[in-house]
């Protein structure tokens, strides 16, 4: 398994940040894969994903380019910059683009496990990723960014208060499959066999997306070649790593008011409370519920005001936001309905 030692001066600066890229690079790998993992995946796929084949098909060294930069066990790391706090798209897919050649065919080699095929052998591969990032954000991320956002800064509220009062080790522990507090500063990051990395001098983002998808990624520095460490020996020169994950509180399909709620909840409860407190199975703020759901504000404050009155939700308050999450009574009903 992979794992990084997290010294306590690397968890003091660790903090949450948005990334406008990492929402779009998770957006190409949900494209790449073609299969959605809860209906509102689906439904953007059934939106987006004709355009994206047709983009790949007209542009057939592209279409290469991703399917061997985005590995089965490794994604070139030219791909996914480390992101930094308060960075537009605009300025981070420079960055991609900025890509010395020879350090993007280094690492097509490592995701692809294998030799580069003679049409990546060239020089434009960081321009043409790039291009194909800018399509993707300004076609099928950019329209629904602010709703996206909304999302995303709620997950990061919920876990922030989370970390005020379980620590960082129970945030990290459930982050996303694979990733573990092991004790003893030891943070598991994948359960593949690749070498230990200290992070005594470094900082830890975590970065939150919507698409259920995930990766990590580091900034060392770049050798006279051109190349740089993908996965090998710790690097203690290292700035920053960042934890890609899976946000909680997926994009609902707006379409279908009940979709994912279990027929007997829809019944008992009407479809669009039982949908809220579906999602509840996480703590969700009234602006996280409205923007998942794509109720309105009014309605979602009524349905919270009737599952609070049942005694199937509570609230707390974290900072200045007020979350909502399910009772044990909640968790029975849902579970019940869904047998």
């Amino acid at each position: 398994m992979g794992w990084w030692e997290l010294g306590t001066e690397t968890l003091a600066r660790s903090r949450f940040v948005l990334s406008p890229l990492a929402e779009t690079f998770a957006s190409v790998k949900l494209l790449h894969r073609g299969t959605g993992a809860h209906p509102g995946e689906r439904e953007w796929l059934r939106e987006h994903l004709p355009g994206y084949r047709r983009r790949l098909a007209a542009d057939p060294l592209t279409a290469l380019l991703m399917v061997s930069g985005i590995g089965r066990e490794w994604t070139a790391d030219f791909l996914t910059p480390v992101p930094r706090d308060g960075e537009t798209f605009e300025a981070a897919v420079a960055r991609v683009r900025a890509a010395p050649p020879a350090l993007a065919r280094a690492q097509l080699r490592v995701s692809r496990a294998g030799p580069l095929p003679a049409a990546l052998e060239r020089d434009d591969l960081p321009d043409r990723a790039a291009a194909l990032l800018e399509d993707v954000w300004a076609d099928a991320v950019r329209p629904y960014w602010p709703r996206r956002r909304h999302v995303l800064e709620a997950d990061v509220v919920a876990r922030t208060a989370r970390v005020g009062r379980d620590g960082w080790a129970t945030v990290l522990d459930t982050l996303r499959p694979g990733t573990r507090w092991l004790g003893g500063n030891r943070f598991q990051i994948n359960l593949r066999p690749y070498p230990p990395r200290e992070l005594t001098d470094a900082g830890l983002l975590l970065v939150p997306v919507t698409p259920r998808t995930g990766w990590v990624a580091w900034d060392t520095p770049h050798a006279a070649d051109g190349t740089r460490d993908t996965c090998g020996a710790p690097d203690r020169r290292s700035a920053a790593y960042a934890v890609v994950y899976a946000c909680d509180g997926v994009l609902a399909d707006t379409g279908t008011p009940g979709a994912g709620v279990p027929a007997a909840l829809g019944a008992l409860l009407g479809s669009a409370r039982a949908a809220v407190l579906v999602l509840l199975g996480s703590p969700m703020s009234t602006s996280q519920l409205t923007a998942v759901t794509g109720q309105g504000l009014g309605s979602v404050g009524r349905h919270l005001r009737v599952l609070l009155e049942a005694g199937l939700v509570d609230r707390r308050r974290a900072g200045r936001s007020v979350l909502y999450a399910r009772t044990e009574a909640g968790d029975v009903l849902v579970t019940a309905a869904a047998s």
